[in-house]
């Protein structure tokens, strides 16, 4: 008889006990905190990547591309972010840069001459979202057409200085507060979103201003008009750092309405650092962005070198606010040129991030795969197979 119903009777109100708890578990967690059942019910996760200026076999040949990106999705990605707006130079045919002074890019017989185009057919084709990366934001190169051409465009530190340092060497920074520029910037967003049916447009941890920056004539002149006082000699100041993080604020919030009125249903993706560095370094109130409504996607840079920095920035609570609302992710580094990054590593940020209800996006898509000396580009796959081994649907606009 034990071994037809081997629970003891005595062992029922144990079981019972048990039930009730685990009912009264869910009854909690759905009915006291019902926005984090509802946050992970209503967003799939993202699984993004990256297509940069490096990714060139994908920039110059369509069949490359074709195949590239039929692997994603093979390997059930479901979000790229190929770029087009970089060191003061556009992606794409554009009658805006044109119209400042920007040439179009020198393509050689072998380019693709129309590679966006190609990515958003055939990244649709494939069941990808196509979201368009802003790149350099109001960043760019000082040998620019843009820079040289539009001086007063550019703005400076409190000594006159321009230049400053990037990932990217040496650049100069478009004044975020003049209305020329905000202009330029609104216009190129424009068209891109126009001219291609993209799933949207992101903008990352370039669309800021280093808080050394401001002491410009025009954005002094602004500051002396709205406080009646010339701008803090120390660049941290508090004040003064808020008036510049609220003037990029108001361009976003104005750059955002401008967007949904042409494409409605067009994702407005944000890819900043963690906040604290956003917001005290470069003037980049994301937080506040997104409270305010104006960002459909959040996409944190957590390019931390090991795992334990990299856990302690995911449960910081604007990120976890911020996941309640919106689809939010983490992105994180597979490695650079001269510096590959283990899939052992990768591995284990993707399972940190799941277990903190978080996507992932990854930059970027040549060092996902290569420059891993130690490690095939097959096993690197196997591993991503293997984490992604049910697809993830993400709606089209």
């Amino acid at each position: 008889m034990n071994y037809l119903f081997p629970i003891k009777l005595s062992d029922i109100d144990k079981i019972q006990k048990t039930i009730i708890l685990f009912l009264i578990s869910i009854f909690l967690v759905v009915f006291l905190n019902p926005q984090q059942v509802i946050s992970q019910a209503v967003f799939p996760e993202i699984r993004g990547v990256w297509l940069t200026k490096n990714d060139t076999d994908i920039l110059i040949d369509p069949s490359q591309l074709q195949n590239s990106l039929r692997e994603l999705a093979d390997l059930n990605f479901n979000t790229i972010y190929p770029v087009i707006w970089n060191a003061g130079y556009v992606s794409y045919p554009s009658q805006v840069a044109e119209s400042v002074g920007i040439p179009p890019l020198v393509r050689s017989d072998l380019h693709n001459k129309d590679v966006i185009g190609d990515i958003v057919r055939e990244g649709h084709q494939q069941g990808l979202l196509v979201i368009p990366w802003f790149e350099f934001g109001f960043m760019t190169t000082p040998s620019s057409e843009l820079a040289i051409k539009n001086p007063r465009w550019i703005t400076n530190r409190r000594d006159g200085s321009k230049i400053g340092d990037s990932a990217a060497g040496q650049v100069v920074w478009l004044n975020p507060f003049h209305p020329q520029v905000q202009q330029f910037i609104t216009d190129l967003v424009l068209e891109v979103i126009t001219k291609y049916p993209v799933d949207g447009i992101q903008f990352d941890d370039h669309t800021v201003l280093p808080r050394d920056f401001g002491y410009d004539p025009y954005t002094v002149a602004l500051y002396q008009q709205e406080t009646k006082k010339n701008p803090p000699e120390n660049p941290q100041d508090k004040g003064w750092i808020k008036w510049r993080a609220d003037k990029i604020t108001d361009f976003m919030v104005r750059l955002n309405k401008a967007v949904k009125e042409r494409k409605p249903n067009a994702i407005f993706s944000v890819a900043p650092n963690p906040y604290y560095t956003a917001y005290n370094l470069f003037l980049q109130d994301w937080n506040r962005w997104v409270n305010l409504g104006i960002v459909d996607e959040l996409i944190i840079q957590v390019y931390r070198p090991d795992l334990r920095t990299f856990v302690k920035e995911l449960n910081l609570p604007e990120l976890q606010s911020a996941r309640q609302k919106i689809p939010t992710g983490i992105a994180i580094l597979t490695g650079l040129r001269n510096k590959p990054i283990p899939i052992t590593l990768i591995e284990e940020k993707v399972r940190q991030a799941r277990r903190h209800r978080l996507g992932v996006a990854f930059f970027y898509y040549e060092t996902l795969w290569e420059n891993a000396p130690s490690e095939t580009n097959d096993l690197r796959k196997a591993v991503v197979r293997a984490l992604f081994f049910d697809p993830q649907r993400r709606n089209r606009i």
